[in-house]
């Protein structure tokens, strides 16, 4: 892989290395599921379906362990078994078991449709798919067949689906913080230049959708540069964003290209201050030559806290991680793998409660519910299925010496012109 970095070949060479591990890409999700199968009543009276028996609960993860997201995916997979382990030891949840089943595409669309007809049959919801791509391919039949699915993934163009719910806010929400950020903080005004580098694809234009409305309603405009998940160097793009006198820069695509990005603009003089969609940043960079440029000029939204965050059930969740995964890096992947999965466990609570853990039940029960807070940040309300579950953005600073390599910089705040944005999209 090639680094974009602008120094000696040594330094290039040190951070193309480090970057080749780091291809995560843009984050997007997916899952598919089987018929939604006959229901029956159990002994204990809860009606039951696909997935679950009377003494199991069995749901599904669609995962990439193997290809360019193999660190998220590990990271959200041991996430959520911790959450199944301790919920086990407290007895489950409606007197029966969790069990997570976990199947690995590495990213690929025809290994994912094939796992996922493997465990269709067998569980009542997926808390995690991996893969935008994944997603386009398998979301008639989630609908299809009422599994409720939490993608790791945050377009717009994943709303307005009852059994399809996108966990937070949507990248377009996050952008217009990014933005209002930019103005507050960094000295922006009317009439300068920003630019937005954004994968192509449903994640960067769903980003560049939310960019663009912030920007004509704050006076600035936005020059864009679209790059695909294999452009790890983006020296052409720093070199058109200079042209233009840009006074600062978006980016919406992995951790690679972000730090492709900082450690070229910082290289040529481009000093600008540079604001990261949450899926653009990983721990990891701040163990490579860019992370000088990183901590000095990088910003990220997002709609959890930094995994160092002072919030009491981010800490214990971190303090459990250790203890039970020693070694394993603490990173967002983390916060939100149990963030879907406490959701999840509201979910299958609630439906239990309501005498059914059928599948277009616990979609119900699901969708019942307009202020879940598990404890990892912003209640969220699920009852509206065309509106982003919060619209409250956190802002976090690489800290190469934080848990997470980040930290808080501003905490959950819903940015001037979101409510005006969204209800002009209806």
């Amino acid at each position: 892989m090639k680094s974009t970095h602008h120094t000696a070949p040594r330094a290039r060479t040190l951070l193309a290395t480090a970057l080749a591990a780091l291809l995560l890409a843009g984050t997007g999700c997916s899952s598919k599921a089987g018929s939604s199968g006959s229901t029956d009543d159990s002994a204990d009276g809860i009606k039951t379906g696909p997935g679950v028996t009377g003494k199991t609960i069995r749901l599904g993860a669609l995962t990439d362990l193997t290809g360019p997201y193999a660190t998220l995916g590990k990271s959200i997979v041991q996430a959520q078994q911790m959450w199944a382990d301790e919920v086990n030891a407290r007895g489950g949840i409606c007197d029966r078991r969790i069990e997570i089943v976990v199947k690995d595409h590495g990213y690929d669309v025809q290994k994912a449709v094939t796992a996922y007809a493997d465990i269709s049959a067998d569980v009542v919801a997926l808390p995690q798919v991996i893969g935008s791509p994944v997603m386009a391919a398998l979301l008639d039949d989630i609908e299809r067949d009422k599994v409720l699915t939490f993608p790791q993934a945050w377009a717009a163009s994943l709303l307005d689906r009852d059994s399809v719910q996108v966990l937070g806010t949507t990248y377009d929400i996050d952008m217009i913080a990014a933005v209002d950020f930019l103005t507050r903080t960094k000295g922006l005004t009317k009439g300068d230049t920003i630019g937005h580098v954004y994968f192509e694809g449903d994640y960067g234009a769903n980003a560049l959708e939310g960019s663009q409305w912030a920007a004509k309603k704050a006076g600035l405009k936005v020059a864009g540069q679209k790059i695909k998940a294999t452009d790890t160097d983006l020296s052409a793009q720093v070199s058109a964003l200079r042209k233009e006198g840009v006074k600062a820069i978006l980016i919406s695509a992995g951790p690679a290209q972000t730090a492709s990005l900082v450690g070229v603009a910082a290289s040529r003089g481009l000093k600008v201050p540079v604001v990261s969609s949450a899926p653009g940043y990983a721990p990891q960079l701040m163990k490579t030559p860019a992370a000088p440029a990183l901590a000095a000029m990088l910003n990220v939204v997002s709609a959890v806290p930094a995994v160092s965050s002072d919030v009491a059930g981010v800490r214990k969740m971190v303090a459990s991680y250790k203890k039970k995964y020693p070694g394993s890096l603490v990173d967002s992947g983390v916060l939100s793998g149990y963030n879907a999965a406490q959701v999840m466990g509201t979910d299958l609570k609630k439906a239990c409660e309501n005498g059914s853990l059928a599948r277009e039940d616990v979609v119900k029960a699901h969708r019942s519910q307009s202020s879940v807070d598990v404890g990892l940040g912003s209640p969220q309300n699920f009852s509206d299925k065309a509106r982003p579950a919060s619209t409250s953005t956190y802002v976090h600073k690489p800290d190469a010496k934080a848990v997470g390599a980040a930290v808080n910089v501003e905490n959950a705040h819903i940015a001037p012109g979101v409510q005006q944005y969204l209800a002009s999209r209806n």
